[in-house]
């Protein structure tokens, strides 16, 4: 069984979840509740707990901030929202969970079990360090990304990734130095997550890192040479849009 504190200064949504947990979540046990971030910096360094659920905005001190003062972070962590903003991209980024509210059953328990799995790999206070690390860039220069691969977690700097490639339901990313990934996510997910102004989707199958486009070879849709020498097809739909984002 898994310990764990629920911090949110609104006392109707802390007895909400707790009431949710108690219910849906039988494999943690809910050691302490907080209400302020002052009272959670002290329960979660004293309790030590394995799973947290953090409201983001909080009077004084908001979540993060809370975050930044913690001694202890060996942690699952799920954030609570009552609205998506910037900081969800920053948390996605970092491969961590987020539950917008109302929270719906269903949620939780998926985020409670990926929680639950997750706790075995180790990787938690890594994942905090790469929020922490992105969060003073707020929309657009985040600095690194947490990536589920079949073996775990693979954290990786945004700068080395040259491209990636769909395979159905997985996404290959591979980097300037050659070294390739499976990634347990679409790569529609990472259209969505990876800065505009650097990651271009070319195709249905690829996006790249324009920093890293040499050379464009005309043709129906064309094709754009690599740094590393590889050839990608531009899709006919894409061409424009490429051009366009390389500065012609």
């Amino acid at each position: 069984m898994l310990h764990a504190i629920l911090v949110d200064d609104e006392e109707s949504n802390v007895s909400s979840l707790k009431e949710k947990i108690s219910r849906h979540c039988p494999e943690l046990n809910i050691v302490a509740l907080c209400y302020s971030a002052a009272d959670a910096i002290k329960a979660i360094n004293s309790l030590q707990p394995d799973v947290v659920f953090l409201d983001i905005e909080m009077p004084v001190m908001n979540g993060f901030l809370l975050l930044q003062n913690l001694s202890f972070k060996n942690f699952e962590l799920i954030f609570t929202t009552a609205y998506d903003h910037y900081a969800i991209k920053a948390i996605r980024f970092s491969a961590l969970d987020y539950l917008v509210k109302p929270i719906e059953i269903e949620e939780l328990k998926t985020a409670v079990e990926r929680a639950t799995e997750k706790r075995s790999n180790m990787t938690s206070a890594r994942q905090l360090e790469i929020l922490l690390e992105n969060l003073p860039a707020r929309k657009t220069s985040f600095q690194k990304i947490a990536v589920p691969t079949t073996d775990g977690l693979q954290f990786i700097k945004i700068n080395d990734i040259l491209y990636l490639e769909a395979n159905t339901n997985y996404t290959h990313l591979i980097l300037t130095d050659s070294r390739k990934f499976v990634i347990c996510q679409t790569l529609k997910t990472f259209e969505d997550i990876l800065p505009p102004d650097t990651f271009i989707r070319i195709h249905n199958s690829f996006i790249i890192n324009k920093n890293f486009a040499e050379k464009y070879i005309r043709g129906e849709g064309g094709q754009v040479v690599l740094s590393n020498g590889i050839v990608l097809d531009v899709s006919k739909r894409k061409k424009a849009e490429f051009l366009k984002a390389i500065g012609h």
